[in-house]
């Protein structure tokens, strides 16, 4: 039995703190969730969304991301059709409490896992390093594994080549009744972000009235549903402008009825306009 099946079959119940999903492959997939466990996703041959708790942003050609316990994410290889590979580890909770916490030499990896509430993005030859080094996890024995895995997390905890995703550590407030009800939302506006989404449409899908369904939605998400609506499409734009559409092909492929509306949303939520974004990155 190859020692690929073997890791992506440790069963949950299993002692040992961590485990690897080796280039599981959900791309056709809209997959929203949470799990206690830590999660250290690295994928490459890919440009698309990253989707983490309530920060939205576009990743390019690779992404190497550390996520909190409980934050909710979606997949990265959402809606990718070029051929890619990724790398999913996950990191029981229980080892930082019982293992970690316990040991002054450790902590600096404690470190790195409570700041893992904000959601950590790393770059740079961090990105590079660590994606090679677990690329090569799935071939190992389970005491190599287990090594390389503590070798992976020191390399992050001494970078300083990351940024945050959150401003202040990402609370999740979700039951799950509620995450998949959220799910189902983000899915409708996946499905449909090109074309008008009414805010009734969707409280109706929901079974709730139109005020309802706005309480709701804040509570759950922190968000109007309109504001996370506008962060879907331009973080769509961004993709599209990053494949050298033009502006306002892109206003229109990304569901916006008017071109200074357009504009304007997109200053709000990244700071600058969708020419400068262009040219800025252009220049890259």
């Amino acid at each position: 039995m190859s020692m690929k099946v073997e890791l992506e079959s440790i069963s949950p119940d299993s002692k040992s703190p961590f485990r690897l999903l080796h280039d599981p492959k959900l791309n056709h997939l809209f997959y929203w969730h949470f799990h206690p466990e830590f999660e250290l996703v690295y994928i490459e041959g890919a440009s698309a969304t990253r989707h983490v708790g309530d920060h939205i942003s576009q990743y390019t050609d690779s992404d190497l991301v550390l996520i909190g316990s409980n934050i909710p994410h979606l997949n990265f290889d959402h809606g990718v059709t070029s051929s890619y590979r990724k790398e999913v580890l996950h990191i029981k909770p229980t080892f930082k409490e019982m293992f970690i916490a316990e040991f002054p030499e450790l902590q600096s990896l404690n470190r790195l896992l409570e700041l893992s509430r904000y959601g950590l993005a790393f770059s740079g030859k961090t990105k590079t390093e660590v994606g090679k080094l677990m690329k090569e996890l799935y071939r190992m024995g389970s005491f190599d594994f287990f090594m390389a895995v503590i070798n992976i997390l020191k390399i992050l905890s001494q970078s300083g080549s990351f940024e945050l995703l959150h401003q202040k550590p990402f609370v999740n407030t979700y039951s799950k009744k509620e995450q998949q009800r959220i799910r189902e939302i983000y899915a409708l506006v996946d499905e449909g972000y090109q074309n008008k989404i009414t805010v009734e449409e969707v409280a109706r899908s929901c079974n709730l009235t139109k005020p309802a369904f706005c309480r709701y939605f804040k509570k759950a998400t922190g968000n109007t549903f309109i504001g996370f609506l506008n962060q879907y499409r331009i973080s769509q734009a961004k993709r599209l402008l990053l494949t050298g559409k033009n502006i306002s092909e892109t206003c229109y492929e990304c569901g916006f009825e008017s071109l200074s509306y357009f504009n304007r949303t997109f200053k709000k939520i990244t700071d600058e306009n969708p020419s400068e974004f262009k040219k800025r990155m252009k220049s890259v």
